[in-house]
């Protein structure tokens, strides 16, 4: 074990040289089956004319087992696993969420690969993240980059309803559009995150406007509350979110309140080289924290 950190009763020690071998790119997220085994989204090629990613596999003592989806991803983003062991994974650039099983076959694809739902609509047009409601069983999709939209469908891939507002997307107001974005309540600026509590509450990382939403499921806005830039949550067993935000892992409780938070950039094995960007907890409550922004960039931390 190496450095301890974290706040209040959650306290780590980093597990340093996890996993066994280096990741051969960016790993843009990770999470954890009821075996514990880490699943973790990578990137192995973003360069202009190359774009492809992976599933890469391994246990939780770091021991890499396999890998699957090369034949499909693009840009891979956010990776949830479901109680019931189905992998669901998000590919932004495809435009495409696909539910995985354990072993690596195909089981559903949401929307049409290579294919952008219309802009202001309906799905979907580069989403960020897709999370199995733990009691209802359907399926939420942030609709993140380009269209500013929440999705909510039935297990069996049928879209129920949609919400959201805000037309200035993440990637238009880097080139100039003067087209509004969400600010306020149910309405968005680049929902990059999302999961749904055992009481069907639906947390949405409003990663822009610096703040995690939260809805009913049928979309209806109940309250929110203040974070810096949330890209990604976890929420624990004992009802604890967990949030990549703002480079570091934050606490809350699912009112908002603030418990703590811990974890830096550096170039020592225990701290983030890149930015804090997925996040999941193991059965365990061990982290694993994903970072962009530099190769290799995972890191486990075991609770203490």
């Amino acid at each position: 074990m190496g450095k301890r950190l974290g706040a209040g009763n959650y306290q780590y020690e980093a597990v340093e040289g996890w996993p066994g071998i280096p990741i051969p790119g960016v790993a843009s997220d990770a999470a954890t089956d009821s075996n514990d085994r880490v699943y973790i989204a990578t990137r192995t090629s973003q360069s202009f004319d190359d774009t492809s990613g992976a599933i890469l596999v391994f246990d939780r003592d770091g021991k890499f087992l396999k890998s699957f989806g090369e034949d499909k991803l693009v840009t891979p983003h956010h990776i949830t696993i479901s109680a019931e062991d189905e992998v669901y994974h998000t590919d932004a650039a495809d435009h495409t969420v696909r539910k995985y099983s354990t072993n690596g076959e195909l089981l559903q694809v949401l929307g049409t690969p290579g294919q952008s739902g219309a802009p202001g609509g309906g799905p979907f047009f580069m989403p960020t993240c897709a999370f199995r409601a733990p009691t209802s069983g359907d399926i939420f999709v942030s609709d993140g980059y380009r269209q500013n939209r929440i999705h909510r469908f039935t297990h069996e891939g049928e879209l129920v309803i949609s919400w959201g507002k805000g037309d200035l997307s993440y990637a238009d107001e880097n080139r100039g559009s003067k087209a509004k974005h969400g600010k306020g309540p149910g309405e968005f600026h680049c929902p990059h995150g999302i999961v749904v509590d055992n009481d069907n509450k639906v947390y949405v990382m409003d990663r822009t406007n610096d703040r995690i939403q939260v809805f009913d499921e049928l979309g209806e806005y109940l309250s929110e509350w203040s974070i810096p830039s949330p890209n990604a949550a976890v929420i624990d067993s004992e009802n604890i979110m967990h949030s990549a935000s703002g480079g570091q892992v934050y606490q809350s409780t699912l009112d908002g309140k603030n418990i703590g938070s811990w974890g830096e950039k550096g170039d020592q094995a225990w701290q983030f080289t890149g930015g804090a960007h997925g996040i999941w907890i193991d059965s365990h409550g061990d982290v694993y924290v994903a970072q962009v922004g530099a190769q290799n960039a995972i890191n486990k931390y075991a609770r203490v």
